[in-house]
Parts: C-alpha cells; sequence; structure tokens
C-alpha cells in the first residue's frame, strides 16, 4: 500500500511496442495498437520539425520553423501556380530503351509506379492570373528529374508550341542532370532545347526561368539558365557539378552558403530570389509587365 502511495508517477504517457506487443491491459486482454496513419505527420528535412501534412500543404510545402521550401512533384506545381483549366501536351510519351541498358526498363516502371507520372517532366498551356502561358515543369521524384530523349523532346515541342502560337514561356526546372541510361540521347538534348529557345528569342518570344532545388548538370547547364529573367526559390540549390566535386578539383573549402539562390544571386547568376507564396503573383506580374499578347 505505501508503495503505491509513493511511487513516482509517470510524466508521460507512454505507446506500447510494436516490436513487443506489449501493454498495460490485463493478463489475456489485447487491447488495439495506436498507430498513427501513415502521411498524417511531414518532417522538415531540414531543421526537423514535425507538423501536420495537412497544415504543411496550406503552407505550400515551406516549413513553418525555418522556410525550407519543401520539393513539389509537377502536378502540385502546377495547380499551385496555374489557373484552372490546364491543358497537358504530349501525356502519352514514355521513355523507351534506346540502348539496352540493364535494368532501365525496369527501373520506369518503378518510376512510374513511384510517381504517378510517365517521366519527369509535364508540359502544357494555361494561365496564370489570366495570362496565358506554356509551362515544362520538371519534377524531382521521377529519376531525379533526370533529363533524357522524351524529357528533351517535350520541352522541345513547349517551346516550339510557344512560338507558334507567340505565348509567353516558363520552365520549371529541377534535375539530377542528364539520364546516363541514355548517354548522348540524353547530352544531345541539352543542344536541341537550346536551339529551340534560340528560335523562340529570334521571334521576341518571353521565357522566364524558375529554377527549384535542386537543379544540376546538363539540365542547368541547358535550358534552365537561358532565361531572359531567371527566378529561383529561396535556398535552392543549383549549379553544373556538385560540391564534392568541385571542392576535390579545386583543392579549396567552398563557402557553406555555395550553389545556394542566394548565393547566385549574389554573384549575378539570377535576377531574383522569390518565396514560393509570392511566386504566381510575381509572374503574373512581369506577364503584364511584357504585355504579351497570345493566339489562342
Amino acid at each position: 500500500m505505501f508503495k503505491d502511495i509513493f511511487q513516482k508517477k509517470r510524466k508521460y504517457a507512454t505507446i506500447p511496442s510494436e516490436r513487443t506487443g506489449q501493454n498495460d491491459a490485463p493478463e489475456g486482454v489485447d487491447r488495439p495498437r495506436r498507430e498513427v496513419p501513415e502521411g498524417l505527420m511531414n518532417k522538415c528535412s531540414k531543421c526537423g520539425t514535425i507538423q501536420y501534412s495537412k497544415e504543411l500543404e496550406k503552407n505550400l510545402k515551406v516549413c513553418p520553423s525555418c522556410g525550407y521550401h519543401m520539393r513539389l512533384n509537377a502536378m502540385e506545381r502546377v495547380k499551385m501556380t496555374l489557373d484552372e483549366g490546364f491543358i497537358e501536351y504530349d501525356s502519352d510519351m514514355v521513355s523507351v530503351d534506346p540502348l539496352e541498358f540493364p535494368g532501365y526498363k525496369s527501373k520506369l516502371e518503378q518510376q512510374t509506379m513511384k510517381s504517378g507520372l510517365k517521366d519527369a517532366v509535364v508540359t502544357g498551356e494555361g494561365s496564370i492570373d489570366g495570362h496565358p502561358v506554356v509551362v515544362c515543369v520538371m519534377s524531382f521524384d521521377f529519376f531525379s528529374g533526370s533529363m533524357g530523349s522524351v524529357v528533351g523532346e517535350k520541352i522541345t515541342r513547349a517551346i516550339e508550341k510557344a512560338t507558334q502560337k507567340k505565348l509567353p514561356l516558363i520552365i520549371f526546372s529541377t534535375s539530377g542532370g542528364a539520364r546516363m541510361q541514355e548517354s548522348i540521347l540524353s547530352l544531345m538534348q541539352m543542344a536541341k532545347t537550346s536551339s529551340a529557345l534560340a528560335r523562340l528569342d529570334e521571334q521576341g518570344g518571353l521565357y522566364i526561368s524558375v529554377i527549384t532545388d535542386p537543379t544540376t548538370g546538363g539540365v542547368s547547364a541547358s535550358f534552365t539558365m537561358l532565361g531572359d529573367i531567371n527566378i529561383a526559390e529561396p535556398g535552392a540549390i543549383f549549379g553544373f557539378a556538385g560540391r564534392i566535386v568541385i571542392e576535390q578539383t579545386i583543392r579549396q573549402k567552398l563557402p557553406d552558403d555555395f550553389q545556394t539562390a542566394e548565393f547566385n544571386l549574389q554573384h549575378g547568376q539570377l535576377d531574383m530570389v522569390v518565396h514560393r507564396k509570392d511566386l504566381r503573383t510575381t509572374l503574373a506580374k512581369l506577364l503584364d509587365m511584357h504585355e504579351v499578347k497570345g493566339e489562342v
């Protein structure tokens, strides 16, 4: 009795271990285990703060604690940026295995199942605050946003549509670079997309490049940095070679903020860094300022 009176009370409630299956129920009585539904919570990869996923979505997937801009998939970006009525281009286009690279076909199938996309970019036509635009939106969750022949072809076709219809073009980039499983066929997309942009420029077309985290390799070295206006989200990492490769090559320690949007802005590689909550409004103002009239 005295032991029960003076026993130190628990300060926090405990949840039974799923590994052991033990709980405080009377012997022979099984209580239902308390489980957190999958997807209910989300942890910031930068500061570690745990938040409700629905609240995070309301905040456009920007961590309210540290301001870290989490990655968006292509359709999330489309929904967040464009008005209703988006028309997708080339939705049936899928990658094949032209070089018969070992395991490539199965990896493509896995990436489609995981991301719900057919490749690493979604292209199409829509409007932003009533201004008609052609957009290309890359998605890092399909093969790390790598650029193969389909990505390059879809972007090139979208650029040609913008040129033909005299519509402004916006490309949202995120990528790990050219897709090695397609070798030279992926590398040639750098020249193909850049050539298409040159023709758009010759016709007086407007191209706005929006750089998101991360954008590296052949994508950063081609269409990403060719915008008439180059914008990046806060903290976005972009550049050609990775930090470790550069440090090993030059044998020097790089600044902590090297290759961030803020660092690149300071060194003349960007026109502006825009918070995600202000991006749609900023794009609408730029489109209005340039008064680009399209042919419907």
